[in-house]
C-alpha cells in the first residue's frame, strides 16, 4: 500500500477525489438551483493510522457568503450524503482503494460537527487493508 500521507499530501488530488463542482451539483439535484445550497463541499484529508488501518477525511461544509451555515444543517446530513448519487461517497472509497492500491473492507461517515462559525464537518473513516 501506498503511503497516504503522501498521495493526499497535494490538493489536486483530493480536487480529484471529490471536485468543486460536487456542491453546485449537489444543491441543483437537491433544490433545483445550485444558488440554494448554503455551504461549498470540500474533502479535507485527515489521517492515517497504521495501527487500526482506519484512513481519515473530512467533507468540510464551508459556509458561502450571505448563507446561515447552521440554518442548514441537520444531524442526518450523514445519512443524506452516504446515500447520496451526486455526493458519491462510494466513488471517492472506490477513487481511494485505486490511489493508495489497498482495499477499503468498510466506510462511516460520522457525525456533522462545528469546527468554527463558517465551517462545519462530517468525518469519513476509511477501513483499508493491505496495509
Amino acid at each position: 500500500m501506498k503511503n497516504p500521507d503522501t498521495v493526499f499530501a497535494e490538493a489536486r488530488v483530493l480536487e480529484t477525489l471529490f471536485p468543486e463542482s460536487r456542491s453546485d451539483e449537489f444543491f441543483d439535484a437537491l433544490f433545483g438551483d445550485a444558488t440554494e445550497g448554503a455551504y461549498n463541499i470540500k474533502l479535507r484529508y485527515g489521517a492515517y493510522d497504521a495501527k487500526s488501518g482506519t484512513l481519515t477525511f473530512f467533507l468540510d461544509l464551508l459556509q458561502r457568503p450571505g448563507k446561515c451555515l447552521a440554518c442548514n444543517l441537520t444531524s442526518g446530513l450523514p445519512d443524506v450524503f452516504a446515500r447520496h448519487p451526486v455526493i458519491n461517497i462510494r466513488g471517492l472509497v472506490a477513487g481511494t482503494e485505486h490511489l493508495l492500491e489497498a482495499r477499503c473492507t468498510g466506510w462511516e461517515l460520522g457525525r456533522t460537527r462545528q469546527e468554527e462559525p463558517t465551517r462545519y464537518c462530517i468525518p469519513l473513516v476509511l477501513s483499508l487493508s493491505g496495509s
